[in-house]
C-alpha cells in the first residue's frame, strides 16, 4: 500500500509529508485549496507528464516521493523479475524534476521512464477523468473478465499458451529450415567437417576437468623440481664452486688458527657445526627431491591434450559435454538435411497439427469467456443500479481477430447506454469522467480479491451525485478497502464519513506566500469538516450534530 507521499515544490505545494493508512483514505478541501495539484504530483511521481512551469516559483527543483509497503509475495516475485527487491519490506519511487529534465529512482538506483511507469502500473490504480483511466483501454475490459473468472479461464490460458508456443515453435523451424539446393550442400558440408573435428577427438565427458587437475600438479611439480635442483648445485659437494666447497677451504684456513687462539678456536667450532648443518641439508634436500617424480612426456602429452579440447570449446562449446552435445546436434541435423524432403513435409504436418491444437484450445478459452461474460455483466448492471444508473444497459461484445497470440484470439469492449431507447456505445463514448469512475468502481467491488494492485485513487467519482448514491459509492469504496488500500478525493460527506482516515487539503496565505498543507484529522476535526460539507459557510448546531451522527453511524457499520 501507500505508505508515505512527500512533495517539494511543486505549484503551491512548499513540502509536504502525509502517511496514509490501510482502509479507505478521504481527502477533502475547499475548492482551490489544491486538491488536484496534489493529485498531480502523484501522477508525475508514477511517470505523467512534466513540463518546468509545473515547479514552485523560485523553485530550482521539485521533489515527488511515493514510498510502499510490499505485503503481496505474487508482486514482490513480479518485481523481483524486473531486477526491483523492496528494502525492509518497501519501496520507493522518487522523481526529480528540474528545468527540462527529470531524474526518476526506484529504491536510489536510477531508472529509466518506462521502468518507473511498469512498476508504478503494479503499484497503484488512478481513476480520475482523462488520467490513467484503464477503462478507456478496450484491452482492459477482456483481462477484468479474465479475472472475474480466472479460476476457470486461467488453466484455459494455460492451454492456449503452451498450444500456441508449439505452433509458433514449428513454425519457426519451418522458417529456419527452408534453403535451396546449394543452401543444403553448403551446410552439410560443414556439419559433416564439424563432427569428423569432434569425432577425431575421442573426447570423453569431464575429460576436460580431470585434465586440468592433472596438469596443475604436473606444473607445480616441474616448478618444484627445478627449484630443488638449482638448490641443490649451490649447495651440495657433487658440483664444484658450491656452498659446501667454499665452507671447507673455510674450514681448513682456520683450523691451524684454532689450536694457538681460544677465539680462533671458536669460530673454528661455530664454521664445523656449519658445516654439519649444510651436510644435513643437503640430505634433507635429496630426499624431497626425490619425492617428486616429474615426466617431462606425461607433461607434454597432457599438455597438448588440453590444447585440443580447449580449441574444440573455443569453437563448440564451454565444457567436454556441451561439445559432445553440440555434436550430437550436429548429427541430428545432419540427417535431417541429407532427407530434406522427408523431414519438411513432417514439419509442416507437425504445424498443421499445432495450428489445429491451438484452435482448438482457444475456441475453447472464447466459448468458457462468452459464457463467464453473463454473470459478469449481469453484477455490473446491478452495480450501477445500485449507484443511481436506473436504466442502463450494459453488454460485453465478442470480436475475433485473425492474430495468434498467448491470450487466445478474443477482442471484447464493454458497450453501454445511459438513456431509454439509446442506442448501445463503446463504454469510452458513452460515458462521463465521473460515470467512468463509479463504473470502475462498481468493477473494483467486483474484482476486489482477485486483482493485486495493492492502491486505488479515485478522483471525480461524486460528480453529479449526492444522497443514496453517494452513500452506495462510499459502501462500495470501504467494501474494497477491507482487501486493499484505497484513496479518494471528495466533496460529499456521505463519503466522507466512511472514511478509516481523513485528510483536510488546505491553502494557507503567510506574508504574501500561499502554500498547500495536508492535515490528518482527528475524529472531532473529521467531524467539523463533515459539517462544512453538509453545511458550506454556514455552521450551526444542527448541521454539527448531523455530521456527528453521520460520522457514528458510519463507525457502527465498520
Amino acid at each position: 500500500m501507500l505508505e508515505n507521499l512527500h512533495v517539494k515544490n511543486l505549484a503551491l505545494i512548499d513540502e509536504i509529508e502525509v502517511e496514509f493508512q490501510p482502509g479507505l483514505n478521504i481527502l477533502t478541501g475547499e475548492t482551490g485549496a489544491g486538491k488536484s495539484i496534489l493529485l498531480g504530483s502523484v501522477n508525475l511521481a508514477l511517470g505523467g507528464k512534466y513540463s518546468a512551469d509545473m515547479l514552485r516559483t523560485g523553485a530550482k527543483f521539485g521533489l515527488v516521493e511515493l514510498t510502499f509497503t510490499i505485503e503481496n509475495e505474487k508482486l514482490e516475485k513480479q518485481l523481483e523479475a524486473m531486477d526491483i527487491y523492496p528494502e525492509d519490506g518497501r519501496i520507493v519511487l522518487n522523481r526529480k524534476l528540474m528545468e527540462g529534465r527529470s531524474v526518476s529512482k526506484i529504491n536510489g538506483e536510477t531508472v529509466n521512464m518506462t521502468t518507473l511507469r511498469e512498476v508504478a502500473c503494479m503499484l497503484i490504480d488512478i481513476h480520475e477523468q482523462h488520467v490513467h483511466q484503464s477503462l478507456l483501454h478496450r484491452r482492459n475490459h477482456l483481462v477484468f473478465l479474465d479475472l472475474y473468472a480466472k479460476d476457470k479461464i486461467e488453466p484455459l490460458k494455460e492451454k492456449v499458451a503452451k498450444a500456441y508456443h508449439a505452433y509458433t515453435d514449428y513454425q519457426k523451424k519451418l522458417e529456419n529450415f527452408s534453403m535451396d539446393e546449394r543452401e543444403r550442400q553448403k551446410e552439410i558440408s560443414l556439419a559433416e567437417f564439424e563432427i569428423h573435428e569432434i569425432e577425431e577427438a575421442n573426447l570423453q565427458d569431464g575429460e576436460d576437468e580431470d585434465l586440468e587437475q592433472l596438469y596443475q600438479r604436473m606444473a607445480s611439480g616441474k616448478k618444484i623440481t627445478e627449484a630443488i635442483s638449482e638448490a641443490y648445485q649451490y649447495t651440495s659437494e657433487d658440483s664444484s664452486g658450491n656452498a659446501s666447497d667454499y665452507l671447507s677451504r673455510a674450514i681448513r684456513a682456520l683450523q691451524d688458527v684454532s689450536s694457538v687462539d681460544e677465539q680462533g678456536m671458536s669460530l673454528y667450532d661455530q664454521l664445523s657445526e656449519i658445516d654439519s648443518l649444510l651436510n644435513d641439508f643437503n640430505r634433507e634436500l635429496s630426499d624431497y627431491a626425490k619425492s617428486f617424480e616429474f615426466s617431462e612426456e606425461d607433461f607434454y602429452e597432457t599438455e597438448n591434450r588440453l590444447n585440443i579440447i580447449n580449441r574444440l570449446k573455443t569453437k563448440f562449446g564451454n565444457s567436454v559435454s556441451e561439445v559432445l552435445e553440440y555434436c550430437e546436434e550436429k548429427k541430428q541435423r545432419l540427417n535431417e538435411l541429407e532427407d530434406y524432403e522427408a523431414y519438411m513435409n513432417e514439419l509442416k504436418e507437425k504445424l498443421q497439427s499445432a495450428e489445429e491444437e491451438y484452435m482448438k484450445q482457444a475456441n475453447a478459452l472464447t466459448m468458457e469467456r462468452e459464457k463467464a461474460a453473463i454473470p459478469f455483466v449481469e453484477e455490473i448492471k446491478k452495480g450501477l443500479k445500485d449507484l443511481n444508473f436506473l436504466d442502463v444497459q450494459f453488454e460485453m461484445r465478442f470480436t475475433k481477430h485473425a492474430r495468434y497470440g498467448l491470450g487466445g484470439m478474443d477482442d471484447a469492449e464493454f458497450y453501454m447506454s445511459t438513456n431509454p431507447g439509446e442506442a448501445l456505445k463503446p463504454m469510452g463514448m458513452a460515458a462521463s469522467g465521473g460515470e467512468l469512475s463509479r463504473i470502475m468502481l462498481v468493477i473494483k467491488t467486483i474484482l476486489a480479491g482477485q486483482e493485486d494492485t495493492p492502491t486505488l485513487i479515485f478522483d471525480e467519482i461524486d460528480t453529479g451525485i449526492s444522497g443514496i448514491t453517494a452513500g452506495k459509492v462510499a459502501e462500495k469504496m470501504r467494501f474494497i478497502g477491507k482487501s486493499r488500500q484505497v484513496l479518494c478525493i471528495t466533496h460529499l460527506a456521505q463519503i466522507a464519513s466512511k472514511a478509516d482516515a481523513h485528510y483536510l487539503i488546505q491553502k494557507q496565505a503567510k506574508e504574501n506566500v500561499t502554500k498547500t498543507e495536508i492535515i490528518p484529522l482527528s475524529k472531532e476535526n473529521s467531524i467539523h469538516e463533515l459539517a462544512r460539507l453538509l453545511g458550506g459557510d454556514k455552521m450551526t448546531a444542527s448541521i454539527l450534530e448531523s455530521a456527528k451522527e453521520m460520522k457514528e453511524l458510519a463507525m457502527s457499520e465498520i
